[in-house]
């Protein structure tokens, strides 16, 4: 079993091309010995946006904290906190913060999807 705080984890600014604004933290990864998925945490801060993609692999988010949206094609739906997202594979989209905090979320992937 693992056990530790969040804040332990180092956090990154996301340098891909077309976010703005975005740290993560890799909560649980491979190295952690989570066999199958990694928990990470998202930061956008107010005006922040990750980048508009697509991927073959499906993620679930859990948002935390702040307003803003999660955007697809023709589609935008509000996020705050409680708000849970399935984004399925291969579907494009982005998140953008919205309001005037921090927007923070967590995100369930499959190992080797990022």
């Amino acid at each position: 079993m693992l056990v530790k705080d969040y804040r332990d984890v180092g956090q990154d600014d996301v340098d891909a091309e077309g976010a703005a604004g975005v740290k993560i933290r890799w909560l649980i990864a491979k190295d952690d010995g989570a066999p199958n998925f990694a928990m990470r945490e998202f930061e956008l801060e107010p005006g922040g946006h990750t980048p508009f993609h697509a991927h073959d692999w499906e993620h679930e988010v859990f948002i935390l904290a702040g307003r803003g949206v999660v955007a697809g094609e023709g589609d935008e739906f509000p996020l705050e906190a409680g708000t849970v997202v399935l984004v399925p594979p291969n579907e494009k989209h982005n998140f953008k913060n919205t309001g005037s905090d921090v927007l923070r979320f967590l995100c369930v992937v499959p190992h080797g999807a990022a």
